[in-house]
């Protein structure tokens, strides 16, 4: 039994010495064919299979980066920059790759010009991104100096800033566009679509720190956007700016208006308002100052209107140039309310209505043509809608429509009261008169070719108002208007301005709206001047001295030829009493 007990045992420690050995064989086979396996894979990717590594690594090297496109040019109309595009750097950094306690950051925070704390916070809200601006749009040896610092994970790439070459003298006109260059007002947003570009794509093989290396492909190329060319003759813009702030500052005045247009187009060679703003520097933008009053703005245009009501009159055939319109005693009642004269002018034919500027001689013609004619033909010129210009904001105004007519609502709506208009639409109304009687669509674009226009005043109507614009210039409240070397012809008027509980009883707009040469007229101008303080408010004192000087000026730059002899003699001064 005992010789059985020992085989027994021996015969087991036999076979657990078998099973080790057999384990121990397994274990090491089995790790000799993976290390053979990964042997082979290593000589099979590096030796035979070389283009899965390849890819792997640009995997982690090539990226598909973003190509801008920079914005149309704006220019004036002969080709004057007046908003570009320039290549600008802006700096980045991607958080994850930062260390906020690298010791770079205090430098590079003050060549950026930001606050190592606040900049060291955003590092840590944005960890685990890749991506985070420091610095928009800055000087390109700017970005250049915060580069050579070093500092891991801080890269830049390149964008393009609106930069507006005329600043202010054009900021209405051109408006400007957001960091993003999409325009946000005036020409900049009415024609945004015009103007941006597309951006490109291309495929670029960049470093561990995020560089680029080199440019591997270009997938789609990018499209600049479209220059746009307006009517605007920057040198009339800049003298009509200049001339506009000196009367503003000089009687102390809340804001002003200036539009210039040509006769025989409708372009806009110049638009300018008080106050204004610098489209490259807003940091102190008052948010009053983006609006472009001239086309935004309403307001009753007083007796700029009687030359049309005039025009109706001759228009409709019961009136003639000599026909005698007796304004005696000089005022008007109409129950409480009454119109007046600045003295009794008896009787007087239509066209010394115009040049003592009558409002009962007026309101005398608008009861006896009726309501709905003088309106009809107001309408005719464009009060009351649209001008067709396409810039954002324009204002409508307001030409009333009454399914009864009361006299005193006749009466006052033939001196520019109870109806409003912006600037813009005044100009063109003039420009009516000027050019024979067509009405031509106004445009802030140059006009390659004449538009189409539509005669809305006959010639022989339009050519006598123009001359008994030229007596109200020559010898009546327009006097001071009279550009030296040239002719003129235009209208005053004084109207309250209107706040919030109604007419402003000390609160005055002056008005002139005019055309020159008259031989034959090439531009027509309106002058709106707010709230003039320094004692004097009448249209014919604050805004017809702007329209001499402007147009005066404007014509010899545009080469006409001069009607005139120069003159050591002063501007002829309106009457006593007629001041407009």
């Amino acid at each position: 039994m005992a010789g059985q007990g020992n085989q027994s045992t021996g015969w087991k420690l036999k076979l657990a010495s078998g099973l080790k050995a057999w384990r121990f064989g397994t274990v090491l086979g089995v790790f000799l064919l993976v290390m053979a396996g990964i042997g082979w894979r290593l000589v099979d990717l590096q030796l035979l299979d070389t283009e899965f590594l390849r890819q792997q690594g640009d995997v982690r090297s090539i990226r598909v980066e973003s190509i801008d496109a920079h914005r149309g040019v704006i220019t004036d109309r002969y080709g004057e920059p007046l908003a570009v595009s320039t290549p600008v750097q802006t700096v980045w950094a991607n958080p994850s790759q930062v260390d906020p306690d690298d010791p770079g950051l205090t430098k590079l925070a003050s060549v950026l010009d930001l606050s190592r704390a606040s900049l060291r916070q955003r590092l840590e809200n944005y960890a685990g991104r890749e991506f985070m601006f420091l610095r928009r749009k800055i000087q390109p040896s700017l970005a250049q100096e915060a580069l050579e610092l070093g500092v891991p994970g801080v890269h830049a790439r390149r964008e393009y800033r609106r930069y507006y070459p005329a600043g202010e003298v054009t900021a209405h006109v051109v408006g400007f566009t957001d960091i993003d260059e999409q325009g946000q007002e005036g020409i900049e947003l009415a024609y945004n679509r015009w103007l941006v570009g597309e951006p490109g794509r291309k495929r670029v093989l960049k470093d561990n720190h995020g560089r680029v290396i080199k440019d591997l492909m270009l997938i789609k190329d990018a499209r600049p956007g479209k220059d746009l060319h307006l009517s605007i003759d920057l040198r009339l813009q800049y003298l009509a700016y200049r001339e506009l702030k000196a009367v503003v500052e000089a009687h102390n005045a809340r804001g002003g208006t200036l539009v210039m247009l040509d006769v025989s187009t409708g372009e806009v060679l110049a638009m300018v308002n008080q106050g204004s703003y610098n489209p490259n520097d807003r940091s102190q933008l008052a948010p009053a100052n983006l609006r472009n009053k001239a086309i935004t703005d309403l307001f009753e245009p007083g007796s700029t209107m009687k030359p049309f009501t005039i025009a109706a009159a001759l228009e409709s055939g019961k009136y003639k140039p000599d026909t005698i319109v007796d304004t005696s005693p000089g005022y008007r009642r109409f129950g409480r309310f009454t119109i007046r004269d600045h003295r009794n002018y008896g009787a007087m034919d239509l066209g010394e209505i115009i040049v003592k500027s009558s409002n009962v001689g007026a309101s005398k013609i608008a009861n006896d043509l009726g309501g709905d004619e003088l309106r009809t033909f107001y309408a005719r010129l464009g009060i009351g809608q649209g001008t067709g210009i396409g810039f954002p904001g324009e204002a409508v105004g307001v030409l009333p429509a009454r399914s009864q007519w009361q006299p005193v609502e006749e009466a006052t709506l033939s001196y520019g009261y109870g109806l409003s208009v912006n600037a813009l639409q005044l100009a063109q109304a003039y420009m009516v008169l000027a050019n024979g009687g067509i009405r031509y669509p106004v445009s802030l674009i140059r006009q390659d070719e004449k538009p189409e226009g539509v005669r809305v005043v006959s010639e022989k109507v339009s050519m006598a108002v123009r001359e008994m614009l030229k007596e109200a210039v020559a010898r009546g409240t327009g006097g001071r208007a009279q550009p030296n070397l040239y002719t003129a012809g235009g209208k005053t008027g004084t109207v309250h301005l209107v706040g919030a509980s109604g007419y402003e009883k000390d609160q005055y707009k002056a008005i002139f709206a005019g055309m020159a040469p008259m031989d034959n007229p090439r531009i027509v101008t309106v002058v709106a001047v707010d709230a003039p303080q320094a004692g004097e408010y009448y249209g014919g004192e604050v805004a017809a001295p702007v329209f001499a000087r402007v147009m005066g000026d404007a014509l010899r730059l545009l080469n006409v030829k001069p009607e005139l002899e120069v003159s050591g003699t002063s501007r002829p001064q309106a009457a006593a009493g007629e001041r407009g």
